[in-house]
């Protein structure tokens, strides 16, 4: 056994938990890994998260007690181990938004008004003092490493233009954001979501992965939510939540969309990026099948008159991820 597997079996112990059936569950992009764990009528999930690897369980503590007290659904902890990056968390069951629409898409208007609604709440509380600031040189940041890592995995020569566009990002928010920041889940879209029918009101709505919680414009997790990587929304979807969430929080229409459509192009060109690096870094080639999906979403941002300048600048730095260059990307490269 592992040394890593003897922590884990001592913290089990000390839990109560050692004589259980461990299954793996779906990871997700970071180091941690996750397992359902079964003792007689109960369940469990034991989150995996080494502190070695740069993960650190105590912000998912603080976040996740910080949404309990307000009534959301994040899952409780039974057990946790900080030392050695463990935690045993509240099972709250396999009904994922993604899944659960695969299987019945005629509830996406219903679910996704849910998780609106369920936005809308959460952003009239006051952020919590712990939560960092996702401001304008913060998403520039985030977007720093697309150049480095796309451009070099399709094998496509590096410009001044690719390079230029950090810095654009975080001089259109400067310009563009005139809303009192909120908190935000950051990962909020339909794999970090659980469907619980049996609870009411916003605690219809299962939380996972929100450890990297950050206060910025109140169209972030919206735009994760309605720009999802790994699903395609019905025709009207995005337009309706939008319309819904602007209405609930009393915003004009036309500066919000501005905002959201620059925060929609800043994520999807870190998405390129995480996704690029994931392939050639992480050997973890199959989140590039979500490129085509999260190119679409980065043009049609673009479209918004307000961000002519960036997408200039994507037009003449980034080239679009076709299927040889996602190959080339898979192949892992560099």
């Amino acid at each position: 056994m592992s040394d890593r597997g003897r922590d884990i079996a001592a913290f089990l112990a000390a839990a109560g938990w050692d004589a259980a059936d461990r299954a793996p569950l779906a990871g997700d992009a970071s180091a941690r890994r996750y397992e359902r764990l079964r003792l007689g009528a109960q369940s469990a999930v034991l989150m995996d998260a080494p502190p070695e690897r740069g993960e650190d369980t105590r912000r998912f503590e603080l976040m996740d007690r910080w949404l309990c007290d307000r009534g959301y659904s994040a899952p409780r902890i039974l057990a946790g181990d900080h030392a050695r990056g463990l935690l045993l968390l509240e099972d709250l069951g396999d009904a994922l938004v993604a899944r659960l629409l695969a299987s019945a898409p005629d509830r996406e208007r219903t679910i996704y008004a849910a998780a609106t609604d369920f936005l809308s709440d959460l952003h009239r509380h006051r952020p919590p003092a712990f939560a960092a600031a996702l401001d304008g040189p913060a998403l520039a940041g985030l977007t720093a490493l697309t150049p480095d890592w796309y451009l070099r995995g399709i094998g496509a020569a590096s410009s001044a233009a690719a390079y230029a566009l950090p810095e654009l990002v975080k001089e259109l928010y400067d310009r563009l954001n005139h809303a009192t920041p909120v908190l935000s889940l950051r990962d909020f879209h339909s794999e970090n979501l659980i469907w619980l029918p049996d609870r009411g009101g916003h605690a219809r709505l299962g939380l996972l992965d929100f450890q990297d919680a950050v206060v910025t414009h109140p169209a972030y997790d919206l735009v994760s939510l309605l720009q999802d990587a790994r699903r395609d929304l019905a025709k009207g979807t995005e337009e309706a939540m939008i319309a819904r969430y602007v209405a609930a929080r009393g915003f004009e229409m036309e500066g919000f969309t501005a905002t959201y459509s620059l925060l929609g192009a800043q994520r999807a060109l870190r998405i390129v990026g995480v996704f690029a690096r994931l392939a050639q870094r992480d050997r973890k080639p199959h989140y590039l099948a979500y490129l085509p999906r999260v190119w679409a979403a980065l043009e049609r941002n673009l479209l918004h008159p307000e961000l002519a300048g960036l997408a200039a600048a994507v037009r003449a730095g980034l080239p679009a991820p076709t299927p040889q260059r996602i190959a080339r990307l898979a192949g892992g490269s560099g």
